[in-house]
């Protein structure tokens, strides 16, 4: 009889924190991108394993700079960034992945492997000049300008079943 008030008491300490994480996807996932008003910019199967970039222009500097993402196992999980150069707002944070040379004087900071919370978030999307782009490197589907359709807008990026949203 112990053990199960020791298994309460831990499952009750636990559930604050039940929501804390990811919200896995199911395997006919999907990645969305919506306006604030609920106008779908962005709906593409996004199955297990697949990856895709949110590819922009630095705004003081220039260069193109890639976030990407991949569906682990129904999470949105930040895999990778990178970055020409250590650019305002940019640059490795030790201990969050493994910063490599991309052999071109810029680097990739590989192995970041964080789940986005609950599968979503709130981009705000920049200027043509910023071109804010959903990229797949694989070529499952064509990119998609962000900033051509919302620019200076908020926009929600989301990986989940489409009845969902």
């Amino acid at each position: 009889m112990q053990w199960q008030q020791k298994l309460m008491a831990l499952l009750l300490v636990c559930l604050p924190f039940a929501e804390a994480g990811a919200s896995p996807a199911s395997a006919s996932a999907y990645l969305t991108v919506t306006t604030e008003d609920g106008e779908t910019l962005l709906e593409e199967a996004a199955p297990e394993g697949v990856r895709w970039c949110i590819q922009w222009q630095h705004s003081v500097e220039h260069f193109t700079v890639l976030d990407c993402y991949r569906n682990a196992s129904g999470v949105m999980q930040l895999e990778r960034s990178h970055q020409p150069d250590f650019a305002a707002g940019l640059g490795h944070i030790v201990g969050r992945g493994e910063q490599v040379s991309d052999g071109q004087g810029g680097y990739w900071i590989n192995a970041i492997n964080e789940p986005v919370i609950n599968n979503r978030y709130v981009l705000r999307v920049g200027a043509n000049a910023v071109n804010h782009q959903v990229v797949w490197p694989g070529g499952e589907h064509p990119d998609i300008s962000l900033s051509e359709q919302a620019a200076g807008q908020r926009v929600i990026i989301q990986l989940g079943e489409p009845e969902r949203f």
